[in-house]
């Protein structure tokens, strides 16, 4: 007699069916934020949209607030895999900061129907204190925080100046983005992007951005021989 598996149980697959509609329920509730806003989204708006009862919908967030939270992390999980994730095959330093403001570019004017949920939600919910912004405000630090780790990287790989100022530059590079998103989707300014290009090449250039390999001083590679 063949033994039942763990996996096959009722019980596991009604919790496998259960996360499969959560996720489809996010991935829906996700489409339709971006067009109207965390805001506008309802238990009943997403109802219809799913084709599910107000009460299905209801049963696997409980809240409005609830379910407005899944929708800012699942956006999160997908801006990161999209933007953060793939520069990691990128070289430390130089290669990976350009990788990384050509991949969030390139999300960025991708959302000229969508809207981006960071700055959406900003505008929403930016004196509106409660758990919605307290995640939108955490996954937008955790971003941020992402790229100035790249910047500090390419500093001490000496593809940046010394002394440069690696929260200057990236509050200058995130006000790169904003310009951009309210270019595309607001002014529809065919020059946008290449303006947004040029921009970035401005401020490697200010922070002292070199592609050459960092200079080794004399007395480093004296002491770099001793050790071999």
């Amino acid at each position: 007699m063949t033994a039942t598996r763990k996996t096959d149980t009722p019980e596991v697959k009604a919790l496998q069916k259960g996360q499969q509609t959560k996720a489809a329920i996010v991935d829906a509730a996700l489409g339709l934020a971006t067009q109207i806003g965390l805001e506008g989204l309802s238990i009943g708006a997403l109802a219809e949209v799913a084709r599910m009862s107000k009460s299905g919908v209801f049963a696997h967030f409980g809240s409005r607030e609830e379910l407005q939270i899944s929708v800012v992390r699942e956006y999160h999980a997908r801006f990161e895999a999209e933007v953060f994730l793939p520069i990691l095959q990128a070289d430390r330093g130089l290669p990976r900061l350009r990788q990384l403001f050509a991949n969030w570019t390139k999300r960025t004017s991708a959302e000229i129907d969508s809207g981006c949920l960071y700055i959406s939600g900003a505008a929403e919910f930016d004196d509106r204190p409660g758990p919605v912004r307290d995640a939108l405000v955490s996954s937008v630090k955790t971003w941020l925080a992402a790229v100035n780790r790249t910047v500090i990287q390419a500093r001490e790989e000496g593809h940046l100046a010394a002394d440069m100022d690696a929260a200057q530059m990236v509050f200058e590079l995130h006000g790169l983005i904003l310009a951009l998103q309210y270019e595309v989707r607001f002014l529809r300014s065919s020059k946008s992007l290449s303006r947004t290009a040029k921009g970035f090449e401005n401020i490697l250039l200010r922070y002292g951005a070199s592609d050459a390999p960092p200079v080794i001083s004399s007395s480093a590679k004296r002491t770099t021989s001793a050790k071999k």
